[in-house]
C-alpha cells in the first residue's frame, strides 16, 4: 500500500513523496528528472520486490513540491531528497534518478556516504553536452537559448532524448509536460545543471554508480571517458524517458542492483 507523505524543509519548502513497502525494509529512493515528477515512476514501483521501502521524491517546485528558496543547484536538491530519507528514518538506500535526478542522486551520495549503498542514473550523466562541467562561456550560451525562447529550448531536450524513429505524438507529450514546469525553478534549476562539477563529483562519491543509458544515445567519448567512474549497462528500453515507457523493464534494471547490494 502507498501512502502521500510530507516534509518540510524549514520554512520554504515542502517536499512530497510518495512511500510504499515495509518501513523497516531497506530503501529504494527515485528521483525524477527536469520539468518531470514522481509521477513517472508510479508503474515501476508496481515491479520492484515487496521487500524494499520504496520512496518516490518530488525535487521542489515539480510535481507537489513547493519552494521559495532562492538555491537550485544538485546539491540542494540533494539536501531535498536527504530530508526525506531523514523523516522516513532510512538507514540504507539506494538512490536511482533520472536524467537531472541522476546528478541529484550522485549528490545524495556525497552527502550521506554512511546511508547511501549505491547510486543508479537513469539515462543520465553520459551525456557530454550536459553533465560535465561548461566553461562560463558555454554556460551562458545553453542557457541563453533557453532564456530567448524557453519552448525551442525544451523541443531540443525532447529532441536530443529521442531515437531516431520515435513517435512524433510520444515526444509531443513529453515536450508539452516539461514545458510546463513551474518557473523561475524550471530556468534555474537548467542552470544548477549545467554548472554541476560532475567530474569533481564523481571523484568525490565513495558508492558504487551505475548508469542505464538508451544505448542509441550514448558516444563512445564517454564511455571512454568514464569506464573507470561508473558501469555503463546500454539498455534498449525506448527513449530518454523509458522508465515511463518501460515500467517494468525498468524495474528489473533496479531490482538487479537491488539484488547485487543486498548479496
Amino acid at each position: 500500500m502507498r501512502t502521500h507523505r510530507e516534509v518540510r524543509r524549514q520554512d520554504h519548502t515542502t517536499i512530497r513523496y510518495t512511500a510504499g513497502g515495509p518501513a523497516d525494509g531497506p530503501a529504494l529512493a527515485l528521483v525524477h528528472g527536469w520539468g518531470c515528477d514522481r509521477g513517472d515512476f508510479d508503474a515501476v514501483t508496481d515491479h520492484l520486490p515487496d521487500t524494499h521501502r520504496v520512496l518516490a521524491i518530488d525535487l521542489a517546485e515539480h510535481g507537489e513540491s513547493r519552494s521559495t528558496r532562492d538555491v537550485w543547484t544538485m546539491e540542494e536538491f540533494a539536501r531535498d531528497v536527504a530530508a526525506v530519507l531523514e523523516a522516513e528514518s532510512v538507514d540504507t538506500a539506494v538512490v536511482a534518478g533520472h536524467s537531472l535526478g541522476g546528478a541529484v542522486a550522485v549528490e545524495v551520495g556525497r552527502l550521506l556516504p554512511d546511508t547511501v549503498s549505491h547510486v543508479v542514473a537513469l539515462d543520465a550523466l553520459h551525456y557530454l553536452s550536459l553533465f560535465p562541467a561548461m566553461s562560463d562561456e558555454q554556460a551562458e550560451a545553453f542557457l541563453r537559448a533557453f532564456r530567448e525562447d524557453f519552448a525551442a529550448g525544451v523541443r531540443g531536450l525532447v529532441e536530443g532524448g529521442s531515437p531516431k524513429g520515435t513517435d512524433p505524438a510520444l515526444k509531443d507529450a513529453y515536450f508539452t509536460k516539461m514545458v510546463a514546469v513551474r518557473q523561475p525553478a524550471g530556468l534555474r534549476a537548467m542552470e544548477g545543471l549545467v554548472r554541476w562539477d560532475m567530474d569533481a563529483a564523481l571523484r568525490e562519491t565513495k558508492q558504487p554508480v551505475t548508469v542505464f543509458a538508451v544505448g542509441d544515445l550514448v558516444a563512445q567519448e564517454a564511455i571512454d571517458r568514464y569506464r573507470d567512474r561508473f558501469d555503463l549497462v546500454r539498455v534498449d528500453l525506448g527513449t530518454h524517458h523509458f522508465p515511463v515507457e518501460a515500467p517494468e523493464g525498468t524495474a528489473k534494471l533496479l531490482t538487479s542492483v537491488l539484488e547485487s547490494v543486498n548479496s
